[in-house]
């Protein structure tokens, strides 16, 4: 299974059980039980853990397919239930399609369903395992950048089962690359979709289609791109037929006591959130679960495990080394319950010459770059950090660098070069200094065009830096403009560390540093926070006074809006004026930067 996908598990108990019964009448019926335990932390956006269990619909049918034999609301089955001894099949649906008007189009209203044939016999407990898996068919819309760029704002992409609205959804720029859930009516639907926009140049554009054959369990990918070259505008449609691209699946399965196994997610490089499962009717006290962990086998750390559902129990292990093998066991009143397991900690980089101690003029005599092809470190001899001086310092010679060594450093630390960054008053604009991982992807006019982000696979959950910031008074006014800065204002710095998945495709840049920034087309100035494929975020914004500050150490959390995901890119970004991109600033002002680290709790 695809690791990017596995977002959501949840455990629930399924437990069918007949046995003899003592009284004659009954002698030839089994006993039926329902035990469905739902883990409280495991929800979908749309319905909670308590919802999604609650509204189950779970249907008994003969074995044979003669017939109908129970029907139930998971909150309204009975404790006991008879049953002939016979061959049955039960079926589970949960989720949007339990519900008595399901919405059969969706954002986040997922619908999961499975099947599986058990046999009653008298006087046998009888275990069965249902999977429920996502039983939507997922489309995938992206709009390529080429649709943007030659497209008026508005521009839509409606798909559907039906000619309802209710059965549609309507893929807008900020809906791409979006999944969306569709309830097919019937083993075999359709969905029909129209794309309607206006080029620039005033001329309308409709096109319409159909994908035949459609069915749940199975992830529609579309790519719609704009050719200027034939006028002509050209889709592309990839069906994925595998139901491991669908990332929640709910497991009904029976409840013992032992040790559970954590998702791949769970276990960072600092911490691991460990699970067992326990059977409550023989160790009714919750205070005497504890896992306890070793990295050696020898010297092991107990950790009280909270309840979190029936049955179900979760303790984290903190304080972990990275890229360690550590056992872990489950001790309840003291005993040592089941067999131990491991599980290994990520690994914990850091970016490459993130002290800037590697330097050259490999690109360039006029300017200065982070990297040095003759280092014995093979991670230091290409470059990974780029700025703007290639653009100023290029066009107009090296004293309109605005990125540089430095030899002032933070003291104590061992360093010997620092990176100042210095905005600067060039050809009648702001170059604002800046430092970022990326690469700079050449000028339109005069304005500049910056790719940021580079590979990465590890999940920081903070970054720490020293700086040092002397913001001037602004001498450049303007910006964003819900909040300006004008010539009575000091300038201010910021610096960003984000981690996510951002295609390429959709953001503008190249395979190596995704998303690209284009100081002439203010649509491109992207709000990390938001954006699509953002997994973490930090930021620190420091307000100048005029004056030089001294170095000063910082930690910055990075909160993650997924803790599901792995990213495949980083950005690390450093700007001695905020809004540089808007040439905006003081040409005073300069930040000098120092010894990141990115920290793994």
């Amino acid at each position: 299974m695809k690791h990017s996908i596995i977002f959501l598990t949840a455990i629930l108990a399924l437990t069918f059980t007949s046995c003899q019964l003592e009284l004659k009448d009954k002698d030839s019926l089994g006993v039926f039980s329902l035990d469905l335990e739902f883990d409280a932390q495991m929800q979908t956006k749309a319905m909670s853990s308590d919802e999604l269990l609650s509204s189950a619909n779970v249907k008994i049918y003969m074995g044979d397919f003669s017939g109908l034999i129970r029907s139930y609301k998971y909150s309204n089955i009975p404790g006991t239930i008879y049953l002939p001894a016979d061959s049955y099949r039960v079926d589970v649906e949960a989720g949007e399609i339990a519900k008595s008007s399901p919405a059969m189009a969706s954002w986040d209203q997922k619908s999961y369903s499975g099947s599986t044939p058990f046999q009653v016999s008298e006087g046998v407990n009888t275990s069965v395992k249902v999977v429920a898996r996502v039983c939507n068919a997922v489309t995938a819309i992206t709009f390529d950048q080429s649709v943007a760029s030659n497209f008026a704002s508005g521009y839509t992409f409606t798909i559907g089962s039906g000619s309802e609205a209710t059965s549609q959804l309507v893929y807008t720029a900020d809906k791409s690359g979006r999944n969306g859930y569709f309830i097919i009516p019937g083993n075999d639907g359709s969905l029909s979709w129209t794309f309607k926009g206006s080029l620039k140049n005033g001329k309308s554009i409709e096109k319409s289609g159909e994908i035949k054959n459609v069915s749940g369990g199975k992830t529609y990918r579309m790519t719609l791109s704009y050719s200027v070259t034939d006028g002509l505008l050209g889709f592309s449609v990839n069906v994925d037929d595998s139901l491991e691209d669908i990332d929640d699946l709910i497991v009904f399965e029976p409840v013992s006591t032992g040790l559970s196994k954590s998702a791949g997610y769970e276990i960072w490089a600092g911490h691991a959130t460990l699970h067992a499962d326990v059977d409550e009717s023989e160790y009714p006290d919750p205070s005497s679960i504890v896992i306890s962990y070793s990295a050696d086998g020898v010297s092991w750390t107990d950790i009280s495990a909270q309840r979190v559902g029936d049955g179900s129990y979760v303790a984290v292990a903190e304080d972990l080394d990275p890229s360690t093998t550590y056992s872990y066991k489950l001790v309840i009143a003291g005993e040592v319950i089941g067999s131990p397991m491991t599980f290994t900690t990520d690994s914990a980089p850091q970016m490459p010459n993130s002290r800037f101690e590697y330097t050259s003029n490999d690109e360039s005599s006029n300017w200065i770059s982070f990297y040095d092809p003759s280092a014995s470190d093979p991670t230091v001899r290409t470059k990974w950090w780029d700025n703007g001086s290639s653009a100023s310092a290029g066009m107009l010679g090296s004293k309109y660098a605005i990125c540089y060594s430095d030899t002032d450093v933070p003291s104590g630390t061992g360093s010997s070069k620092s990176a100042k960054l210095t905005s600067i008053s060039a050809a009648g604009k702001l170059a604002a200094g800046n430092l970022f991982s990326g690469e700079f992807a050449g000028l339109d006019g005069l304005n500049g065009k910056v790719n940021f982000g580079r590979p990465w696979s590890s999940r920081p959950t903070a970054v720490s830096f020293w700086y040092k910031y002397k913001g001037g008074k602004v001498d450049k006014a303007g910006g964003p403009s819900d909040n300006p800065l004008t010539t009575s204002d000091y300038d201010r710095c910021q610096i960003k560390c984000t981690v996510g998945t951002w295609d390429y495709r959709v953001y503008g840049g190249s395979r190596n540093s995704p998303i690209q920034v284009n100081t002439s087309d203010k649509s491109t100035f992207w709000d990390y926070d938001t954006i699509d494929g953002t997994i973490a975020y930090g930021q620190l914004t420091v307000q100048g006074n005029g004056s030089e500050g001294s170095w000063t150490k910082v930690t910055v959390p990075l909160t993650y809006k997924s803790e599901t995901e792995y990213p495949t890119y980083i950005v690390f970004s450093a700007a001695a004026s905020i809004y540089g991109d808007y040439f905006v600033g003081s040409s005073s002002s300069i930040l000098w930067l120092d010894e990141i680290e990115l920290i793994y709790e």
